[in-house]
């Protein structure tokens, strides 16, 4: 906690934006499928688009280098020139091929356009609740790789108990709305805002704000950190990037989600301990003050009870020990 009025922040807090990938999900992807153009082996498509995602940090691009890895059974190439695209994937120079690999809408905004087959393979990937991954190269559309993502075994339970605290969880993601849908249901969140670009996030984030709602963000990448810092109340995984953690008011230890909702319940007991504390001490002072000014009281007896007054607010304060 970086700071007591994170405390006062968790009692306001009435909405809770919720990142999928990594939070709510366990942001580990494995590859499904391969779907090729004419004329391209799944072999080339692999081995060009896992070269390229190899140096990406994002998940996606993980799962895909390290099927490419293994299903090619050969070291990938070492690529040039590399460029992170935020928000639609990457490119560059792969054994002389100039390389695109991301959302389809990398491939569109690059003058490429996709064949009926794969854009057929985006559209039922979707409805799988799958990523699509496209990849081109020298100006062609060559691939579609289909990629999943498993929500987390605690996820489910941690929206409940979120909403048991009275706050309304939306799901926040890059990804298609097909795919955003389907991990809102697993989870059980009802509003989702899906195809969100990393830089769009923190707008999203000011619009319910500017809705009149209190807003607590949830995030753990690099993407992140202007929503966790827009926020009213930015959580972070304690498992996610550097970045994120420090644009976030609170760092959750560990990445479960279910955390999340221990974290608030904790701030607001704390908060509850320390007016009852202050509550305490104000009035206990103020009915004694003028007992011991007018002599009323002896001395012996208002030292006994100020030390009392002070045993009090730290056994008081000690009871947060026994929180679960």
């Amino acid at each position: 906690i970086k700071g007591p009025e994170v405390l006062e922040s968790t009692r306001r807090v009435d909405t809770i934006v919720l990142d999928k990938t990594g939070t709510v999900t366990t942001g580990r992807m494995t590859l499904q499928a391969v779907h090729t153009a004419p004329g391209t082996t799944e072999t080339d498509a692999l081995r060009l688009a896992g070269a390229l995602e190899h140096a990406s940090e994002h998940p996606i691009a993980q799962a895909v280098a390290s099927s490419a890895a293994e299903r090619t059974g050969a070291p990938l190439p070492a690529p040039e020139g590399f460029t992170n695209v935020p928000g639609l994937g990457v490119r560059g120079t792969v054994e002389g091929h100039t390389v695109l690999v991301g959302r389809p809408r990398l491939l569109t905004e690059a003058g490429i356009t996709l064949p009926d087959a794969l854009a057929a393979a985006v559209t039922d990937a979707a409805a799988q609740g799958r990523t699509a991954v496209a990849v081109g190269w020298d100006g062609e559309a060559r691939a579609v790789l289909e990629v999943a993502d498993a929500i987390k075994d605690t996820s489910a339970e941690a929206v409940a108990a979120l909403r048991d605290l009275g706050l309304t969880p939306i799901l926040l993601t890059g990804d298609h709305r097909a795919v955003a849908e389907s991990v809102a249901r697993q989870a059980g969140i009802d509003e989702v805002r899906a195809e969100v670009l990393p830089e769009e996030k923190a707008h999203v984030i000011r619009g319910l704000q500017d809705r009149g709602r209190v807003v607590a963000m949830v995030g753990d990448g690099v993407n992140d950190a202007a929503a966790l810092a827009t926020a009213d109340l930015g959580l972070a995984m304690g498992t996610g990037t550097d970045a994120a953690i420090e644009a976030s008011d609170l760092t959750l230890v560990r990445g479960d989600l279910k955390v999340t909702a221990d974290a608030i319940r904790l701030s607001r007991r704390t908060l509850t301990t320390i007016r009852g504390n202050l509550f305490w001490a104000f009035g206990y002072n103020v009915a004694a003050l003028p007992l011991a000014a007018f002599g009323l009281l002896n001395p012996m007896i208002a030292g006994a009870a100020m030390a009392f007054s002070s045993v009090f607010v730290v056994t008081n304060s000690l009871r947060l020990r026994s929180f679960t």
